[in-house]
């Protein structure tokens, strides 16, 4: 049977949850919920779906929710979501507090509830490709820049572009972070535009991460080096240029090219087949939370000096 899906938040990045979950063999639209009530009749009807104007019968007929919803709402739609017995993902960031994002991560466990998080760059192909290059990293360096955008003025940088990275390079170093350290300033807007953050972590691996939404184009690229190799990430590309040497000391170049997917069509299929199995998400709560923790350190740093 499909498992019977919902969409509470229909904005720029919800309304693509709901296009996906429409398309799937193994998902049943059941209906999308919007404060904005033209704009939740407006997605319904182009996905073939019910508008609800009341969330709680919107939860109370799915199996399962993607919640896209301003961070702001996120533990409280998320509750009641438990609540009901319901599987959610999370869009990231999962909640605007730690404390926030403990009480529904065990409150999802006391009830043995799925709960994946959206960072959406764990799906992008080259990030899912590169694990096979990986040998001892010692020093990630990122890069994600951005264009000013008005519907992303109202949140730091941290935690609009920099906690794709933070979450990345934490599942890739394997170790706690020690010490984190920022600067960062306010441009055009009342949040932190513009970070950069040094994370140095118990194993002995550091990271520099760079994040800003002044830039007239976008970069998203991220550098691991290791002994013998260098591997350079292009998220935008989904590509991944490999620096490398061999045996006999000679520098070796190449390019991988991973078949190119849609990243939040694998990652509602990866939610969907986590919620037939009961298997742990690849972006689980506690992962999310972590990133989370990271970011508002970065945060907290960068205020605290302006």
């Amino acid at each position: 049977m499909p498992v019977k899906a919902g969409v509470i938040g229909v904005g720029y990045l919800g309304q693509h949850h709901a296009r996906i979950y429409s398309g799937m063999d193994s998902a049943d639209l059941v209906g999308v919920f919007d404060t904005d009530t033209g704009r939740c009749n407006e997605i319904a009807e182009q996905y073939g779906c019910k508008p609800f104007t009341d969330m709680s019968e919107l939860i109370s007929n799915c199996d399962a929710l993607s919640i896209v919803a301003p961070t702001q709402a996120h533990h409280n739609i998320a509750m009641e979501c438990i609540e009901q017995g319901k599987d959610i993902l999370v869009e990231k960031p999962i909640t605007v507090t730690v404390e926030e994002a403990d009480h529904i991560i065990s409150e999802a466990h006391k009830r043995d509830l799925i709960l994946q998080v959206g960072h959406l760059e764990r799906f992008n192909p080259a990030v899912l490709a590169v694990h096979q290059y990986l040998t001892e990293p010692q020093f990630f360096e990122s890069e994600r820049l951005s264009p000013f955008l008005e519907r992303a003025a109202g949140i730091d940088v941290t935690l609009d572009l920099m906690i794709h990275d933070i979450d990345i390079i934490l599942s890739l170093a394997r170790s706690e972070p020690k010490r984190v350290s920022a600067v960062g300033t306010s441009v055009m807007s009342d949040n932190i535009d513009v970070a950069k953050a040094w994370i140095d972590f118990d194993n002995g691996v550091s990271a520099l991460i760079s994040a800003g939404r002044l830039s007239q184009g976008k970069s998203r690229k991220l550098k691991i080096f290791q002994r013998d190799s260098h591997l350079v990430i292009d998220y935008q590309e989904g590509m991944i240029k490999r620096h490398y040497k061999t045996g006999s000391n000679k520098i070796m170049h190449d390019v991988i090219k991973p078949d190119d997917r849609e990243p939040l069509l694998e990652e509602l299929i990866s939610f969907v087949e986590c919620i037939e199995t009961r298997e742990r998400p690849v972006v689980s709560g506690e992962e999310a939370r972590n990133a989370l923790k990271v970011a508002l350190q970065i945060t907290e740093q960068l205020k605290g000096s302006n």
